[in-house]
């Protein structure tokens, strides 16, 4: 249970915008009065005697998650399988999160949201994205009892829009970049709640649990490596966030090295890391890797410092390896979507460069599944089946 509120003023979590600012929990603010993101002060990590292991959902971790589970939104996320495969004279562990419920990992981040915004008593939330995170807003807040509108680019999968207004959300589709969606969304915030996975912070609280899980599956041990694909970067962020405070309570030796992987034209993150201008692309054609083309991360700062801090490092990837790793993975059985195999593009780049070890281990995580792509799938392979 949350104990936050029985604590002394002092020693109770906060919001924290970039100017210093500091709010209470208690509200729907999504962003600071300086218009930066919001960021929990720092929170205790957790030992495994606090994990509710009846629990079979990432609530299991609810000690670490900073709010009243009373008004919990869940409908069975997190737990998702951690899959040793030997991947080209290695082993490494693919974490598949597509197991979540809308087949997507946003509905960790999402579970926790929906339900700190049904404790303030919200009854309609708005959401921009370029897919799975309007799914899964939209599932959430429709098991809440909610109603949900969700902005998406007039080029996102049909699949992903028809998901979405399956659970009942209102969709409104925008001409324009990512971007242009997100802005359209921030106008219209002055009237709804903003459910925003990229803008909220209850949101990195839930994407955090995949690191819990990592750290629980590998027998309350850090991995060497982790392995991501970046928009946005939450899963970065939830990552460091996790592994953060685990080291802080003494529960791991140090952190692992965050490793992301992102579309060549959309590396705004893996530019600004490695000292490029990310303005050097110019226009940014559209990437197979929908859910990472974002050339204005929220949190860009926030998401290289983690990086620094983990060691680790960035890769652009060009279209040409995101849809040869599309084929790869299903060739081992596994069907991701493109946005998923940037990150394992990625890993083929830090095996062949032994920035991964041949005895270090190492997690990769699997975002969404290919069955939310359809008509991108397709392109890879043309209507037929791969072939070795």
């Amino acid at each position: 249970m949350d104990d936050t509120t029985d604590r002394p003023a002092a020693t109770r979590p906060w919001l924290e915008d970039r100017s210093g600012r500091r709010y209470p929990l208690d509200g729907a603010r999504w962003r600071g009065d300086d218009g930066t993101p919001l960021a929990f002060s720092p929170l205790p990590g957790i030992g495994p005697e606090q994990i509710d292991t009846t629990e079979r959902s990432l609530w299991r971790y609810a000690a670490a998650i900073p709010l009243d589970p009373a008004h919990r939104v869940s409908l069975g996320e997190g737990l998702t399988p951690l899959l040793p495969v030997a991947w080209d004279g290695q082993r490494v562990h693919f974490k598949l999160e597509w197991f979540n419920p809308t087949s997507s990992f946003k509905d960790r981040g999402v579970s926790v949201m929906i339900t700190h915004l049904r404790g303030q008593g919200a009854t309609h939330v708005l959401e921009d994205s370029s897919g799975n995170g309007g799914a899964s807003v939209a599932a959430y807040a429709a098991a809440a009892g909610i109603r949900a509108k969700i902005i998406v680019p007039a080029t996102t999968s049909a699949a992903k829009i028809l998901q979405a207004r399956a659970y009942g959300a209102e969709i409104e589709l925008v001409e324009g970049t990512r971007d242009e969606v997100s802005e359209a969304a921030i106008r219209q915030a002055v009237r709804i709640p903003y459910a925003s996975h990229n803008w909220h912070p209850f949101f990195l609280q839930g994407t955090k649990t995949i690191a819990y899980e990592m750290w629980e599956s590998l027998g309350f041990t850090a991995p060497d490596n982790v392995v991501l694909v970046a928009g946005a970067g939450s899963n970065v962020l939830g990552c460091d966030l996790a592994f953060g405070e685990l080291l802080s309570a003494g529960q791991i030796e140090r952190l692992p090295r965050l490793l992301v992987g992102q579309p060549e034209h959309w590396a705004t993150i893996a530019d600004t890391l490695n000292g490029m201008d990310p303005q050097r692309h110019g226009t940014r054609p559209p990437t197979i890797a929908e859910g990472a083309s974002i050339a204005h991360p929220v949190r860009l700062p926030e998401v290289v410092e983690a990086i620094r801090r983990s060691n680790g490092a960035t890769i652009a990837v060009a279209e040409g390896q995101i849809r040869a790793a599309v084929r790869k993975l299903a060739l081992r059985g596994l069907y991701a979507e493109p946005t998923s195999c940037v990150a394992v593009a990625a890993l083929d780049h830090f095996l062949t460069t032994g920035v991964i070890g041949p005895d270090e281990t190492t997690v990769v995580v699997l975002t969404g599944a290919g069955t939310k792509s359809a008509e991108r799938m397709a392109t890879v392979f043309g209507g037929h089946a791969a072939s070795p």
